[in-house]
């Protein structure tokens, strides 16, 4: 299986989701807020160590001024 994310706007979202489902393949809506978490979750992804860190000097760095 093999998954794409095309942003773009309502127009051609339409023309495009047209052409999927003439082509047999299904559709998914994603709000923007969906889409916001997923390039989190892919930065995350990319810039993950394995490093093992306390929650204290998450706390620290992330109330830090």
């Amino acid at each position: 299986m093999a998954a794409i994310i095309i942003k773009t706007d309502a127009e051609n979202s339409k023309i495009l989701k047209a052409l999927a489902r003439k082509l047999g393949t299904s559709v998914i809506n994603i709000n923007d807020q969906d889409y916001e978490d997923f390039l989190l979750g892919t930065s995350m992804e990319k810039v993950k160590t394995g490093e093992v860190v306390a929650r204290e000097a998450v706390i620290k760095k992330l109330w830090r001024k």
